[in-house]
């Protein structure tokens, strides 16, 4: 029987790679984003295999009225990977900015639960899974990474919490931290500087989209009994820091 997945932020990077490499094992995909003409050229490319849904995750209503709106044949979502999210900024947080402070919070907060807690009474039904993407910044602080890091924190609390509280449904909740990983993610970051992106990643091999989606596919196939509950991954060549020290 085939198997549904629902992945949001689905038009670039590690969504887009998990779009790829759930559809190419046999999966179909409920692909979900921001950018409709990039949701209809996966269309294009994927056909029947994938449908998608074009909305702001920001807003629970554009949520309530996407999931409602899916065809029979894409209902019973079997996966939910909550990977829409972003950082913005990377100033130090006496001089951030506090509009992208509550950007960060509407999307990788509260678009995250507002979709979770749509989809979860069909997990349950079916016995499903939920991934969600957090991030290295979760657990290691750095300069500028601030709210960022606190909202990826919240994902990987708010994971243990789920596998709390579904204790007993048969549903599996696993939270994905990634290190550094070569997307759109610094182009959104610094909006739209492309030299600070290349500058970032030069001579590092980061890890890429195709890398995550290849843990998401492994976490997701594992046999239904087996829970993996949370997932760290780096590129190599990324490693820990001394503590900075200021001299006086």
């Amino acid at each position: 029987m085939e198997k549904i997945a629902l992945i949001t932020g689905a038009t670039a990077g590690f969504g887009k790679s998990s779009v790829k490499k759930f559809i190419e094992n046999g999966w179909k995909v409920i692909a979900a984003g921001r950018r409709e003409e990039r949701l209809a050229a996966l269309k294009e490319q994927y056909g029947d295999a994938l449908h998608y849904l074009a909305f702001d995750i920001q807003d629970s209503q554009q949520i309530n009225v996407a999931i409602d709106s899916l065809p029979t044949k894409f209902k019973n979502i079997d996966l939910l990977i909550n990977n829409a999210g972003l950082a913005l900024g990377t100033s130090p947080a006496q001089t951030s900015d506090l509009e992208q402070w509550n950007t960060m919070v509407d999307t990788n907060i509260r678009g995250l639960m507002s979709l979770t807690h749509k989809v979860l009474p069909t997990l349950i039904e079916q016995r499903g899974a939920v991934i969600n993407i957090s991030s290295v910044a979760a657990s290691y602080p750095y300069p500028g990474g601030n709210v960022y890091g606190g909202t990826k924190a919240f994902v990987v609390q708010f994971s243990l919490g789920l596998r709390s509280d579904l204790h007993g449904t048969g549903v599996r909740v696993t939270c994905v931290e990634p290190g550094m990983s070569e997307t759109e993610f610094t182009l959104v970051r610094t909006k739209g500087d492309q030299s600070a992106s290349d500058k970032l990643y030069e001579g590092a091999n980061p890890m890429t989209g195709d890398d995550i989606a290849q843990t998401l596919f492994w976490v997701a196939t594992l046999p239904p009994h087996v829970n993996i509950n949370r997932v760290e991954l780096m590129p190599v060549n990324q490693s820990f820091s001394p503590f900075q020290i200021h001299r006086t």
